[in-house]
């Protein structure tokens, strides 16, 4: 079985071809949805963040008010590290226990961490293959701002990612998702004929 990694910048499209991959029954293991959940209440990481950040990132019923604590993430590059200190080991560990589980006769050929930090972590040692998504940075920026994002926020985040370009050229595969869907569409089942392969 191949380990798959699908990553890009945010808005660039990587969720949307995450669906796409559920969508022909690929497995799919959302990494940030797994952060999210770290950060629940009653969590060690939870425990471990509020230690570090203190009770200003908390909502009245304790739990972490994501948008707080993006804010101080997303402005202070030692904050965002201290974050993924708590949270990525925590990550790779079901990662990598998920990927166990799949890998076993009768199996899928092909299963997908779906994470936006895959090669700022240092996760692309445990993984195959790297999958890139890209888009145009206007349409990054324009994606973003549908969110509900304003636009100073969504310049701080893309700037604290890897820069697309470095992305690409460290990818194996790169979708670039900022045509139509169908072409989108197109791209993905040609990389998944091509990954299928060997």
């Amino acid at each position: 079985m191949l380990r798959v990694g699908l990553t890009g910048g945010i808005g660039s499209g990587k969720s949307t071809v995450a669906d796409m991959l559920r969508e022909r029954d690929y497995p799919v293991l959302d990494a940030d949805a797994l952060a999210r959940e770290f950060l629940e209440p009653g969590q060690d990481a939870y425990k471990e963040v509020v230690a570090h950040f203190g009770e200003k990132i908390l909502t009245p019923g304790g739990a972490v008010d994501r948008k707080k604590l993006a804010a101080i993430v997303f402005s202070d590059a030692a904050e965002r590290a201290k974050l993924n200190q708590i949270l990525h080991p925590r990550i790779r560990d079901v990662v990598a226990n998920w990927f166990a589980a799949l890998d076993r006769p009768g199996g899928p050929a092909l299963a997908f961490e779906d994470a936006a930090l895959i090669l700022e972590s240092g996760a692309r040692n445990s993984l195959d293959r790297i999958v890139v998504c890209w888009c145009r940075p206007e349409q990054q920026l324009d994606r973003l701002r549908a969110r509900g994002m304003s636009e100073e926020d969504a310049r701080m985040r893309i700037a604290a990612q890897m820069p697309i370009d470095e992305k690409r050229k460290l990818a194996d595969e790169i979708i670039d998702c900022s045509g139509s869907i169908g072409q989108t569409e197109k791209q993905l089942d040609e990389m998944l004929a091509k990954l299928s392969r060997g």
